[in-house]
């Protein structure tokens, strides 16, 4: 895939975060793999001006330079320290309402449901929080994404990693849903939660599944 393709994706995510309800003005910010390098949303861009020339770049390994008309997100950061995991070909931060709500209040997500499985592990975990754009916040970030695809960050958003971006963004939406699956559920007693046993089983499931392909 060439570079351009890969920026014209990255806007298209950047759009389509907000029609889904996941993000709005210039909140959250999507990168993808490219080699040696990332290519992620600039700063404080708001997504009706976006174009694709915009786009930054930033080297993964080495020192961080970034090249480009415009800085890159404040939060290149986070997504500069996953890729140093070999199974992370795009990254999604995004502000969306329930997965929010549980990340200003500091809960992770338990096994409530068994899609929590698609995520890594019994939970989706949240990151300490940091000021953004800090060392210190990435580092918390990748803590918290020790074995897992998903976090929420604490009192600040949520945040995705997949193979293509493709798979990201549907991993967003299921984040989202479990999110408020699980807030609802909070609300009528709480929910039942699923053993350790239960999500192993699913995610032996889950190895045969190809995520975000019905």
């Amino acid at each position: 895939m060439t570079e351009k393709e890969l920026r014209i994706k990255i806007i298209n995510c950047y759009k389509t975060l907000e029609s889904r309800g996941l993000g709005q003005g210039t909140s959250g910010n999507v990168s993808v793999r490219n080699g040696d390098i990332m290519l992620i949303t600039p700063s404080a861009v708001p997504l009706q001006v976006i174009k694709e020339e915009m786009i930054s770049i930033v080297s993964i390994k080495g020192p961080a330079d970034f090249k480009g008309p415009m800085r890159p997100s404040t939060e290149w950061r986070f997504h500069r320290a996953l890729y140093q995991r070999g199974d992370v070909g795009a990254v999604i931060h995004f502000h969306s309402p329930y997965a929010t709500a549980l990340a200003m209040t500091r809960q992770p997500i338990p096994a409530s449901h068994y899609s929590i499985a698609a995520f890594g592990g019994s939970s989706v975990e949240v990151a300490d929080y940091a000021c953004y754009g800090t060392a210190a916040l990435a580092q918390n970030v990748v803590k918290a994404m020790d074995k897992r695809v998903a976090c929420l960050i604490a009192n600040h958003g949520a945040l995705v990693v997949a193979e293509t971006i493709e798979a990201a963004l549907a991993r967003a939406e299921m984040l989202e849903a479990l999110a408020k699956y699980h807030v609802i559920s909070l609300q009528i007693g709480g929910p039942v939660l699923l053993s350790d046993a239960d999500i192993q089983e699913t995610m032996q499931a889950n190895a045969s599944y190809k995520f975000g392909v019905d």
